[in-house]
């Protein structure tokens, strides 16, 4: 058996899998729109609300994402023959970046949750530091604490940015 035909039945097969399952699959799942849940039985609505803590952990799966994304390429770079060695240690040096910065991104996420009560996610990017609190009230002088707060962190001045996501 040659590998065009191999290949060809493993397709098939697969797509005969696929095909069966979602054939046998219920009806009720089938019916989702825009974010709300019809019951065919009930004839009910229910809708989906998102929390304020969704919120914040939606920007933090995208950050990791990111940075998963960022330390792959780093990867590449490092085991690529043709790369030079200044470029290998560019992208050993860069990968070290990342994880101090998720390091400390983390330690200011738990230092605004501990003496703020705020879930928050933090993200750095060079001299600029965003945090992104879940909290329906926008109040200044929070928002000007939990920036020296993170401030006293580093020993350079740093462009803080508070968000209020509510």
């Amino acid at each position: 058996m040659n590998k065009q035909n191999l290949w060809f039945i493993t397709l098939f097969s697969l797509i005969l899998v696929l095909s069966v399952y979602y054939v046998t699959m219920p009806n009720d799942l089938l019916l989702t729109v825009n974010g709300n849940y019809e019951d065919a039985e009930k004839d009910e609505v229910v809708s989906v609300v998102v929390k304020d803590s969704e919120i914040i952990q939606a920007l933090r799966i995208t950050k990791e994402e990111d940075r998963l994304a960022l330390e792959k390429d780093y990867q590449q770079v490092l085991t690529n023959a043709e790369s030079t060695s200044e470029q290998k240690n560019e992208a050993l040096e860069k990968i070290k970046s990342l994880k101090e910065n998720a390091t400390l991104e983390d330690s200011l996420e738990e230092k605004i949750k501990k003496n703020y009560k705020l879930d928050c996610c933090v993200q750095i990017n060079n001299d600029t530091i965003t945090s992104t609190c879940s909290k329906t009230e926008h109040n200044n002088s929070l928002a000007n604490n939990i920036m020296r707060s993170i401030q006293e962190e580093f020993d350079t001045n740093k462009y803080i940015t508070i968000k209020f996501e509510s």
